[in-house]
């Protein structure tokens, strides 16, 4: 039963790894695709065009999406496994552990805080725009959407809020996922740590620089 359990969980972890990787590369896509929009807007709009409702964005929106389902419901489970498996000991008052980041003990909540990032993401960008052309409307420009939404002041604070919050998701998460696939030893434990930051860094860069632009333009 014991080793059931374990190969379960093993199995679960290396689901999450597996996600969490290919969502990696597509917030490194996104991300480069999202700087267009400063370099040439025109350009920017001809990403959007080509990505609206054909049929290969189209397939790649639902894989996707059934990779971010996955990652967070596998996470949750784990989260909740761990919980239960920690019994008596999680009421227990325990010292501070120094070899475990902030972001490795709040993954959780750090997680749930990206999720919603998500949720109000999709509902400004991806509702009106591929969305709006799968039911037969006209979709939203990209470039107005960028300008009217990082014009409201408030909409960049929880922005900028989110993708902190993405940072230290992704700073943890990419040295976990390196870990999961077995490139964890005492050589390059501390090598996948930076990787994992400068990596995490470079994606909320490229997000950040966008809001940051757009906003800056409106208030002066």
């Amino acid at each position: 039963m014991n080793k059931k359990k374990s190969l379960s969980s093993v199995t679960k972890k290396l689901i999450m790894a597996i996600t969490g990787g290919l969502l990696v590369f597509f917030l490194l896509f996104h991300g480069a695709m999202n700087v267009v929009s400063i370099i040439s807007p025109d350009g920017y709009e001809m990403i959007c065009e080509f990505l609206g409702a054909n049929w290969y964005a189209l397939v790649a929106t639902v894989i996707l999406a059934f990779m971010v389902v996955l990652h967070f419901v596998y996470a949750f489970v784990l989260s909740y496994q761990n919980w239960r498996a920690r019994g008596k000991q999680r009421y227990a008052v325990v010292g501070r552990q120094n070899d475990v980041s902030w972001a490795a003990k709040n993954m959780l909540v750090i997680g749930v805080i990206v999720l919603c990032g998500i949720v109000l993401h999709l509902m400004n960008f991806w509702y009106d725009m591929q969305w709006a052309e799968i039911q037969g409307k006209a979709p939203a420009s990209g470039m107005e959407k960028i300008r009217s939404i990082f014009s409201e002041s408030y909409y960049s604070i929880i922005y900028l809020i989110w993708l902190a919050a993405l940072w230290f998701h992704l700073s943890h998460g990419i040295s976990s996922v390196m870990q999961s696939i077995g490139w964890n030893n005492n050589v390059w434990q501390r090598r996948i740590d930076i990787i994992g930051k400068i990596l995490a860094a470079l994606i909320v860069l490229m997000f950040v620089s966008v809001v940051v632009y757009y906003w800056l333009i409106y208030l002066l």
